[in-house]
């Protein structure tokens, strides 16, 4: 049977619709940022928002095996059906929140602290990427505004890959060329951020 165009697209965008997705929200007063939100869904395509209502939230698009890695997390964690809270009396780490859905079912969780070692693994998922994302804001800012903290900015991203803390990295990559082929940086800078590229890209 062959789908008309017109119902061929409807049915494609309810699909997507329906595809399950993730909602992950950290709320830490006092703390910079005090607030982030991050949504993913199994294709790669995430937002990561420092305010519930910010309108132009980042975007990146998460590799496979990362999202694949997530998601089975996810998975080990029942899609988020039983608590995750410690009994623990422990310091105010921030309030989490997981939230899973597919479709019109959705399941949600919250804790500031987890004993679960694989809901520890899943928040540290979600720090990578705010960790990430603030790398991003924070070249960006440095590259437009304060031209000699850039190559800061660029040792800080490059002790992050080195440990392994960037996701999707490759969102980096725009600034990073731009800064690599302005003269109007340090040279050092412009050395760190071409490395940091080729570091980047052969990393995919």
């Amino acid at each position: 049977m062959r789908w008309p165009g017109a119902l061929l697209f409807c049915a494609l965008a309810a699909f997507a619709d329906e595809a399950p997705q993730l909602f992950y929200s950290k709320s830490f007063p006092g703390s910079v940022p005090a607030y982030v939100e991050i949504k993913l869904d199994k294709s790669g395509n995430g937002e990561y928002r420092e305010g519930p209502n910010e309108e132009n939230p980042l975007k990146f698009q998460a590799s496979e095996s990362d999202v694949a890695e997530i998601f089975g997390l996810v998975e080990k964690l029942e899609n988020f059906a039983r608590p995750l809270e410690s009994p623990l009396k422990v310091a105010f780490m921030g309030m989490k929140t997981f939230r899973w859905q597919n479709g019109t079912l959705k399941k949600e969780v919250k804790f500031n602290y987890s004993e679960d070692p694989d809901a520890k693994l899943l928040a540290d998922w979600f720090e990578r990427i705010t960790e990430t994302e603030q790398h991003v804001i924070n070249l960006e800012r440095s590259a437009k505004y304060d031209r000699l903290g850039v190559n800061k900015a660029l040792l800080l991203i490059q002790i992050s890959l080195e440990r392994k803390r960037l996701i999707a990295a490759q969102q980096l990559l725009p600034a990073l060329d731009k800064i690599s082929k302005n003269e109007a940086y340090m040279h050092i800078a412009r050395q760190r951020a071409s490395s940091l590229a080729e570091t980047i890209r052969a990393s995919k």
